[in-house]
């Protein structure tokens, strides 16, 4: 008599108990920071953006490349805006030099002209930051290593009250960070010579423009187009020269 053939049951292997990798919260290997770095921002998808509204735009600098407010960093980031000056991708229409970053505040037709602006701004800066540090630091060979941490961070202004704190915010950005006290010539200064609010006319009591000390390069921005910063913003008060802009800042 034949035997019966065995009937062969496929076992599946359940490997959900001792997963090790994956999309699973804090799954990944970790970063590697160096003392006052900040981790990268999560990846979003960047907001829509039209030439009616509007650009609140931060980039920020690494550890190595040092103190932006000093006289080569500043002449490094205003050849940089020249370059997109010329190519006309964005409009800066203000702009301040703080410490470890630099705020923006731009034009731009669509997301793509601002990533395209960006894009050159950075390339370029970068260029010129990385010489000054060389220069500065007396290198032995001219520094190539990383300028900016990470993607810029943009936010898209939208109402009168928004662009008047984000005006108010970009210009008067030295004395939230207490800069305005950080030597004789700051504390003397009522406007932020980091910044482009000598050609500023919004300024609360000003009755006839700044006049642009011998020897000083102003930053090259552009005027505004926008409804919102030419006309808009002007519905709420004047920015006073020595208001301090957004909540108080950590120790």
């Amino acid at each position: 008599m034949a035997r019966a053939r065995k009937r062969h049951i496929q076992i599946e292997l359940d490997l959900r108990r001792d997963r090790r990798g994956g999309a699973r919260p804090g799954a990944g290997r970790k970063p590697v920071l160096r003392p006052g770095e900040r981790p990268h921002r999560r990846v979003r998808r960047r907001p829509a953006i039209s030439a009616r509204e509007p650009v609140h735009v931060v980039l920020r600098v690494t550890r190595d490349v040092g103190r932006l407010r000093r006289r080569r960093a500043y002449h490094a980031i205003r050849r940089a805006m020249l370059t997109v000056f010329a190519k006309d991708a964005v409009r800066i229409v203000h702009v301040s030099i703080q410490q470890n970053h630099i705020h923006l505040l731009v034009e731009a037709a669509d997301a793509t002209a601002l990533a395209r602006g960006m894009q050159g701004l950075q390339i370029s800066a970068a260029r010129h930051l990385n010489r000054a540090v060389t220069l500065d630091q007396r290198l032995p060979a001219p520094r190539r290593g990383q300028v900016f941490v990470d993607r810029y961070h943009a936010e898209v202004i939208r109402t009168p009250r928004q662009a008047r704190h984000c005006l108010a915010y970009v210009l008067n950005n030295w004395r939230r960070h207490r800069e305005d006290v950080a030597g004789p010539a700051q504390r003397a200064a009522l406007v932020d010579p980091y910044s482009s609010g000598i050609r500023f006319d919004g300024w609360a009591g000003l009755t006839a423009p700044f006049a642009v000390p011998d020897g000083y390069q102003p930053l090259p921005t552009s005027p505004p187009r926008s409804w919102l910063l030419t006309t808009g913003w002007r519905r709420h008060r004047a920015i006073g020269l020595w208001e301090v802009p957004g909540p108080r800042p950590r120790a």
